[in-house]
């Protein structure tokens, strides 16, 4: 249940599975393909430059206000 003045479409878990798969699609895809790419032989930071660029458009897009 949303707080009185508070949108649904504006609490914070919405507004990060929106830009997850909608602003973030580029960089979400890359980071999916790099683990798809490495699973069976996983190290560590094998991903860390997709999962870093992918975090960060997170980031961004959740400090923009709508």
């Amino acid at each position: 249940m949303s707080s009185p003045g508070t949108s649904p479409a504006t609490t914070p878990l919405k507004k990060l599975a929106l830009h997850s798969t909608v602003t973030c699609a580029a960089q979400a895809t890359d980071y999916g393909k790099c683990i798809l790419a490495t699973y069976t032989d996983i190290k560590k930071d094998a991903c860390k430059e997709e999962f870093a660029k992918f975090g960060a458009c997170l980031r961004e897009a959740m400090k923009r206000r709508w």
